[in-house]
């Protein structure tokens, strides 16, 4: 089954509004030229504050090629929850897509797998897409622990999810150790884990499903990276961090998915 690639920048807490309108001006540039039908999905999630001014550059360009995500949300719909932004709020921002369970939501904020459950619940419900995070420490990896709790993290995130809003959604796979700090998980190795968190899927669903499911690999993706990791059988894209962060080196990633058969 053929599967769309996707690359999707996380900003994560970086750009003021001005910036964050020049990033994505200055990738919506450097694609002007690119074919939008040979293109994966080109994703960009900024902070917060940033998602109006930088879903209005989107639609002011009227290309296409480029859609918005946000890098959290919280899963009641309104309520006495300081500090928090609903499904419903962002999507009326113009986001479609938004990150859930990343593992710097989950060591510093304190994220369940159960909260992302209920988070992937509501995105669905509002018509968006969850982009779900997954991954282990370097103490899990070298205790021979990695499939046992990436397993267990993806089997909770998809508690009563019907197999059609899970052929929908995105898993990101993104080794915690991977994250920020300049490592990179070998390609064999990350295709390896996605296949098996594939071969959940399967098991908890069918095999079409499994098959449809678009699964990506984090951690520390770079444009000198992405072409041997996009030739893996399982491998559908990227959720690119520091990268993302200059149109060159996004856009780099960008077309490095498009040389490998997009």
């Amino acid at each position: 089954m053929s599967r769309r690639p996707v690359i999707a920048g996380n900003w994560k807490m970086h750009n003021l509004q001005k910036e964050a309108i020049e990033l994505t001006n200055g990738i919506m540039q450097e694609l002007k030229s690119e074919e939008k039908s040979t293109l994966p999905e080109v994703i960009v999630a900024p902070t917060f504050t940033s998602l109006y001014v930088v879903n209005k550059a989107i639609n002011d360009c009227g290309c296409g090629k480029v859609k918005l995500a946000a890098q959290n949300c919280y899963f009641e719909t309104k309520g006495a929850f300081t500090g928090e932004c609903s499904v419903e709020m962002l999507k009326d921002t113009g986001c479609e897509y938004i990150i859930i369970g990343h593992s710097e939501r989950r060591e510093y904020f304190g994220e369940t797998d159960e909260m992302v459950n209920k988070k992937a619940k509501a995105i669905l419900l509002n018509g968006l897409i969850p982009i779900i995070c997954c991954g282990e420490s370097l103490e899990q990896r070298e205790a021979g622990v990695t499939d046992y709790h990436i397993s267990s993290q993806i089997t909770k995130a998809l508690r009563d999810l019907t197999s059609e809003e899970v052929s929908k959604s995105i898993i990101a796979y993104e080794p915690i150790w991977a994250i920020g700090t300049g490592k990179t998980c070998d390609s064999v190795e990350a295709n390896r884990v996605i296949a098996m968190i594939r071969n959940v899927v399967r098991k908890l669903y069918d095999t079409t499903t499994a098959d449809s499911i678009r699964i990506l690999y984090g951690g520390s993706v770079k444009p000198g990276t992405i072409k041997e990791q996009m030739a893996q059988s399982d491998i559908d894209g990227a959720l690119v961090g520091g990268a993302s962060l200059t149109a060159d080196s996004f856009v780099q990633i960008v077309k490095g998915a498009v040389a490998c058969g997009v």
